[in-house]
């Protein structure tokens, strides 16, 4: 009969993280999310500019090079200058910046889709009053705009960037659907 040969205690912990690591990827947890309002500075190897302004199109490429370790998204400035995707080599503490959106490979983009904030949905028309206002990666203040004014009903956040080169809010009067947009930040108050 064989002897067997004793694991050390430091093997066994790596073999315990290497399958709580494939646990999570296999069942997908979701506990990784891309951070709006944040940029990831240092590390990158790569940019290209993302003509459609969805911030998607970067989480799904940085997925696809193998490179690839995090993302951030620089929304456009103005209407002349395009979105760009900057992809990573390192993963780097997420800044507070209210330019960008960035996120870990296989984090995905992942934007909150339940409570009164609706991210990349537009609802066309309705509009009874528009306004510049500073920008907000969460669409706050517009939505402070509407719940003080009674005539509103609904609201849209359009990012800077987006066919003009400031912030502008959208108020109102009656509720419109929604549509997918990666622009816009929307949401009903009453």
């Amino acid at each position: 009969m064989a002897a067997r040969k004793k694991i050390g205690p430091m093997r066994l912990i790596r073999q315990h993280i290497f399958v709580l690591g494939l646990c999570l990827v296999a069942f997908g947890t979701g506990l990784v999310h891309a951070q709006i309002g944040f940029d990831r500075l240092g590390g990158d190897y790569s940019n290209f500019p993302v003509r459609s302004g969805d911030p998607a199109v970067c989480a799904a490429r940085c997925d696809r090079d193998s490179r690839c370790r995090a993302w951030s998204f620089s929304y456009p400035t103005t209407a002349l200058v395009n979105a760009v995707c900057w992809l990573k080599n390192q993963v780097t503490p997420p800044i507070l910046n209210n330019c960008c959106i960035s996120g870990v490979r296989g984090g995905a983009l992942v934007e909150p889709r339940s409570g009164p904030v609706e991210y990349s949905i537009d609802r066309i028309g309705g509009d009874y009053r528009h306004f510049d206002i500073l920008p907000d990666a969460r669409g706050q203040l517009c939505a402070t705009a509407c719940q003080a004014d009674n005539r509103c009903r609904a609201w849209t956040y359009l990012r800077p960037g987006y066919g003009t080169a400031t912030a502008r809010c959208y108020l109102k009067d009656n509720i419109k659907p929604p549509r997918r947009q990666p622009c816009c930040i929307s949401g009903v108050v009453r």
